[in-house]
């Protein structure tokens, strides 16, 4: 049996991909709620408790992680919550396939690579750079099997809490102008979500997959200003690209713990933040979905969403 810890966009998207595939899934969630196809079984589970944490995994096969405690409580709760997810799929005889993204290499001159130096001086890097860390080792003890996924910030339909989320796209399906995070000027490696939760999907089929880092593929690597252009023109209006620099975040961090939770990680968006990964290509032959095509299906979605 296919378990989906989490049931954002990338826990659905990885729903989506293992239902074309014919597979059996069932999800879970805090609240034990969410809107899935018939047959995919939505449990609800508290997996900051590690009693409910190991009942609610027994009997799977596979566990994929993309569940995450809130934005703003990172640093005191996301260590405890994978430590308990990994004593319930040990206690399973799982195998755990665990989504991440790329805070805990710190800020990187040139092309991110899986072989990097986990150098994060941040709080939220420094707390993925461990969590990555004893994910690896229990591996290299042989207690756990895990393979880990990486993306970047995603897109895509369903995306909400993103810098490139619906507060981006829905403006932009309306004509009117968006707001972006540093430097537009900057390139910047988006994932879109449809390729991160398949490309999860793919490695848990692979035994060579097991024990190493992977970043997903993602579309070619633009400007943030170029993405953004790119996505008012699919949608037939001029570009409006308004930015958003420590000094809004700190203003909005006084009423959104998230906006105040994202300044130290506003680095990513100061400098070029490229992100190679041809290690997945070469070995899978999956390759990411073409930027425009990507950028089309998230702008339908967030017309759809508006009009809701």
């Amino acid at each position: 049996m296919n378990l989906i810890l989490g049931t954002g966009p990338l826990g659905m998207s990885v729903m989506r991909e293992l239902i074309a595939r014919e597979e059996p899934v069932s999800m879970v969630s805090f609240g034990g709620k969410a809107s899935v196809p018939q047959g995919v079984r939505i449990r609800r589970a508290d997996l900051m408790d590690k009693e409910q944490a190991r009942e609610i995994m027994k009997g799977s096969k596979t566990v994929f992680q993309c569940a995450q405690p809130p934005y703003h409580k990172w640093t005191e709760r996301f260590i405890p919550f994978q430590d308990h997810i990994i004593s319930g799929v040990i206690a399973a005889g799982a195998r755990l396939i665990v989504a991440e993204n790329l805070y805990m290499y710190g800020q990187v001159k040139g092309g991110m690579h899986e072989n990097l130096p986990y150098s994060a001086v941040t709080k939220k890097g420094q707390v993925r750079a461990a969590m990555s860390r004893t994910l690896s080792k229990l591996y290299q003890d042989g207690t756990l099997q895990v393979t880990m996924g990486r993306g970047s910030d995603f897109f895509g339909p369903n995306v909400h809490h993103s810098s490139v989320g619906s507060r981006l796209f829905i403006p932009i399906a309306k004509g009117k102008a968006c707001t972006v995070m540093g430097n537009p000027d900057k390139k910047h490696t988006f994932t879109f979500i449809d390729d991160f939760g398949k490309a999860l999907v793919v490695l848990s089929r692979h035994e060579d997959a097991f024990g190493q880092v992977w970043h997903v593929p993602n579309p070619e690597t633009v400007t943030t200003r170029e993405f953004v252009e790119m996505a008012y023109r699919i949608g037939g209006f001029p570009a409006a690209i308004r930015t958003m620099g420590k000094g809004m975040l700190r203003l909005g961090g006084l009423f959104i713990p998230e906006a105040r939770e994202s300044i130290e990680m506003l680095y990513q968006f100061e400098e070029d933040f490229v992100v190679e990964s041809t290690k997945f290509t070469k070995r899978f032959g999956m390759a990411a979905t073409p930027l425009e095509d990507a950028l089309e299906k998230t702008l339908h979605w967030a017309s759809q969403h508006n009009n809701k």
